[in-house]
């Protein structure tokens, strides 16, 4: 039995803590909502310590094959990612619980700032927060070492992960990693002679496939029915379910990439001013999560019937949707796949590719985004170390990180 046993079969695993329980998914997951800053990318450095080092849920070729998963898919990767561990953890509960504990922190902190806590307004630019922007170039930082050391072992996968960090550099936004994990890929499948691989560990996430073939209908259903019906609906609510539903399904890259969309939904309609549009997104910028979650702060800011708590809910949901539909009605056929022989070695060639595309993303948002002095440098190497060699938690060194941030500042 594996660490990651569906909840039929869940116990304890060797050298982990917790009970296979969707409380523990929450507790797990609210503590990376409420100290988890730095975008995507780091995100995934913080589950990976979190999952793969301390808690040992999986090992690292598993986590990496769910973020390859999770990178073809469009929607936010890296909630994406913790949906999939929530479900492999504790069944239907643990994914529910562990998007609401990775996402409801920042979700209710937007809300209120909606409501007109002005004083946050200037939080994205605080000493603290830039603490904390650093802190998240150690935690990506360790998350491309640790994930080199045992995805990249021999040259071949090593100029795999070069390449496909190059071509992202090369190629900025989706497009550039799409074509990297491609490149991966086809690399694999046709280059690395790595001879006859031993079956990967089946993971039974509990979804057979009919059912995961009925999420994928209704993911696609929704695409192409919403719009209808919000043009024939005489309320803005359906319209606005519908823009924040296509924003949710279509777009690759993350929640930086989601933005336009959003501003051409509710800006020109008028639902929400520029200049408030715009505020909200500094605020979010202040606030760890998925940036996804910037949908709830729009949802209260919506002219009734929307607005308040009811609208930012309801937007949350709306863009979130299909995160959970994709994943869910994906994982049954992605473990049958990764057995074949063939999908193996194209997942060994894409998993040193994932290796490049974080360590692409460690220049380029995260380490130019944060890194902008001596001192700056000075205190990533500090966390990272702390990290690495210290073995220290991810979370005092992200409230150490914010302190000395606001202290250079000062």
């Amino acid at each position: 039995m594996t660490p990651f046993d569906p909840p039929s079969q869940a116990r304890p695993a060797s050298g982990t803590d917790g009970d296979g329980s969707s409380l523990e998914v929450l507790r797990a997951f609210l503590k990376l909502g409420l100290t988890s800053f730095g975008g995507p990318v780091a995100h995934i450095g913080y589950f990976r310590s979190e999952f793969v080092d301390r808690r040992k849920w999986l090992d690292d070729r598993s986590f990496s094959d769910l973020v390859a998963l999770c990178q073809f898919l469009p929607g936010p990767a890296s909630s994406q990612v913790g949906i999939a561990l929530g479900l492999g953890r504790a069944g239907w509960r643990g994914a529910v619980a562990a998007w609401a504990g990775f996402t409801l922190p920042s979700a209710v902190a937007l809300v209120l700032f909606a409501f007109g806590v002005a004083r946050w307004a200037g939080a994205a630019a605080s000493g603290a927060v830039h603490g904390l922007k650093v802190a998240a170039v150690a935690v990506v930082a360790q998350a491309v070492w640790g994930m080199a050391r045992s995805l990249c072992p021999d040259r071949q996968r090593a100029g795999v992960a070069v390449a496909a960090a190059l071509l992202v550099l090369a190629v900025p936004g989706a497009l550039g990693q799409i074509a990297a994990i491609a490149l991966g890929a086809a690399v694999g499948l046709w280059a690395l002679a790595l001879g006859h691989l031993p079956a990967a560990p089946h993971r039974d996430y509990g979804i057979p496939k009919r059912l995961g073939a009925v999420l994928l209908a209704v993911y696609a259903a929704l695409l192409l029915v919403l719009p209808v019906a919000a043009a024939a609906s005489g309320s803005m609510v359906v319209p606005a379910i519908s823009v924040f539903y296509r924003a949710g399904a279509l777009v690759f890259g993350g929640g930086h990439v989601v933005l336009p969309l959003l501003q051409a939904g509710v800006v020109p309609t008028g639902w929400v001013s520029n200049d408030a549009f715009l505020a909200g997104y500094g605020a979010a910028q202040a606030v760890p999560g998925p940036l996804f979650t910037f949908s709830a702060y729009l949802g209260a800011m919506m002219p009734a019937p929307l607005g308040g708590w009811a609208g930012g809910i309801t937007l949350l949901l709306s863009i979130f949707a299909p995160a959970f539909l994709l994943v869910c009605g994906a994982l049954p056929f992605w473990e049958a796949w990764r057995q074949r022989d063939a999908v193996q070695r194209a997942m060994a060639g894409i998993n040193a590719a994932v290796v490049g595309v974080l360590g692409a993303a460690l220049y380029d948002p995260v380490w130019t985004s944060a890194i902008h002095s001596r001192a700056d440098f000075g205190l990533a190497l500090a966390a990272f170390a702390a990290l690495v060699y210290g073995r220290v938690s991810p979370v005092i060194v992200v409230a150490a990180a914010a302190v000395a941030g606001w202290a250079l500042a000062a």
